[in-house]
């Protein structure tokens, strides 16, 4: 059965010992961002629990976070499975057969409404994340629902929301992004353009709005398509949205048709703050949410974190299966690295049938509008892209850097990729819009010498009988 709402998700994190309780008093604006940095310094990623603060200085909210991505295998907890194929069949599953979303008429999330002059969104824990660099808090975890103006198909997507005031946040939406595209098609009309965010929710909803699907799938049928039942929604008190009726925290609210003002910087998911700019803002007009309501935040900032690892759990499978079954290349593996925020750095292995293969799957790669691949390195099939010394050994003995090094000029950037211009120019700038991407075919072009190691069986028998010979207690 699916999860009904966050709640009865963070029970199965606690009940798998996945979820650990934070009972010292912490500060928001500096304790919080410290803390789940060190999770992720000091805890190996399969022992890695997700957090929930119980007591935050100043509030009586408790705030969760690390519950969607702490680690792949609560990632898997989240998706009702154990191991990256039930990861990927729940993709599958979602993407062909997407669940139709169920209108219900009220649910937890109504409990509490607040309108107008009592919205007060500084009554919420949100955390200041990197101290001395961030204006002030940021949401980090808001799923923002907006309809495509012309086909009414929603989106569900995350983006940073800065804190300005009690009822009022920035945004920063990136330009190629489903919301851009509404933000525009309003602006372009002068009318404002209508947006719920959710703040905790059930963990399908959250790991729609962070993957990259078609423009044209409702993402909360996507969202019921992972969890197997119809997400239920309820219609918005003041805007014509939808929002789960299991939510949290609902915000409702506008963006004003063709205003922009200062957003930013931020400490962004590349590990470098993200430059300020001039971008669309956020008017809230009615605040709802449910007794005793529980704050959601993802762990981002340098990589790795929370955010890098949902990112690339849910857009690795939909990368695969584009490489492998839309374009029909031999792909055997397809890894989305860390340390390049899941997304700038790709390391696909193939099966190559024939020179120029390798061509075909970096173009492959790069006709995704999602911007995959600033760095994409393409191995041999006898290479595992989830053993880094294995990939470092093909970089260095599989490339005739002469012939292997292919460079891709002109084409789309990542605006916040920070080796675009220096954090002095402003976000929204077009120096930061076009760049360049670099391919690397590490793959064996010729018959190649035997492998410098003894006979597989060899090493199978001593593995086999390994403490017979003393080495290790």
């Amino acid at each position: 059965m699916a999860y009904r709402d966050l709640r009865s998700y963070l029970a199965a994190l606690e009940e798998r010992g996945k979820l650990k309780r934070v009972r010292k008093e912490v500060d928001k604006d500096w304790e919080i961002a410290a803390v789940c940095r060190q999770l992720f310094y000091k805890i190996a990623p399969a022992k890695r629990p997700a957090l929930m603060f119980e007591r935050i200085k100043g509030f009586n909210i408790p705030l969760v976070a690390g519950v969607l991505g702490a680690s792949r295998e609560i990632y898997a907890i989240g998706l009702e499975t154990d191991t990256v194929e039930g990861i990927n069949r729940k993709w599958d599953q979602a993407l062909e057969k997407p669940i139709p979303p169920r209108i219900v008429k009220s649910g937890p999330c109504k409990e509490n409404i607040l309108m107008g002059d009592k919205v007060d969104i500084r009554k919420l824990p949100v955390p200041i994340w990197t101290v001395g660099e961030d204006p002030g808090p940021f949401f980090t975890s808001p799923y923002v629902i907006t309809k495509d103006p012309e086909t009414g198909v929603r989106n569900v997507g995350t983006y940073r929301m800065e804190v300005k005031g009690p009822n009022k946040t920035g945004f920063l939406i990136g330009k190629v992004q489903d919301a851009a595209w509404h933000v525009k098609k309003n602006d372009d009309q002068n009318k404002p353009t209508p947006v719920a965010v959710v703040i905790g929710a059930d963990p399908s909803i959250g790991y729609v709005s962070v993957s990259k699907m078609s423009e044209t799938l409702d993402e909360f049928a996507v969202a019921g398509g992972l969890r197997g039942e119809p997400v239920e929604l309820v219609p918005c008190e003041t805007v014509p949205l939808e929002v789960p009726a299991t939510a949290e925290i609902v915000l409702e609210g506008e963006i004003p048709a063709n205003a922009r003002e200062l957003e930013g910087p931020f400490g962004e998911y590349t590990g470098y703050m993200g430059p300020a700019g001039q971008h669309p803002f956020f008017v809230i007009k009615c605040m709802t949410f449910r007794n005793n309501p529980i704050y959601q935040a993802f762990i981002s900032q340098r990589p790795p974190s929370e955010s890098s690892c949902i990112r690339g759990i849910g857009r690795e499978w939909p990368l695969f299966k584009h490489l492998k079954y839309v374009l029909n290349l031999p792909v055997r593996g397809v890894r989305l690295k860390e340390a390049g925020g899941s997304g700038a750095y790709v390391v696909v292995s193939l099966k190559k049938q024939f020179e120029g293969q390798v061509k075909q799957t970096m173009y492959g790669i790069w006709s995704l509008r999602s911007g995959f691949g600033k760095i994409t390195v393409v191995v041999d099939d006898d290479i595992d892209v989830w053993d880094d010394f294995a990939i470092d050994w093909a970089l260095s003995w599989r490339v005739r850097p002469d012939r292997d090094v292919y460079i891709e000029r002109d084409i789309q950037a990542v605006g916040l990729d920070p080796s675009q211009a220096p954090p002095s120019v402003p976000q929204h700038h077009p120096s930061r819009v076009v760049g360049s991407r670099v391919a690397i075919d590490a793959t064996r072009k010729h018959e190649y010498p035997a492998i410098s190691l003894p006979p597989k069986e060899h090493l199978d028998k001593v593995a086999a009988q390994w403490k017979e010979y003393g080495i290790e207690d």
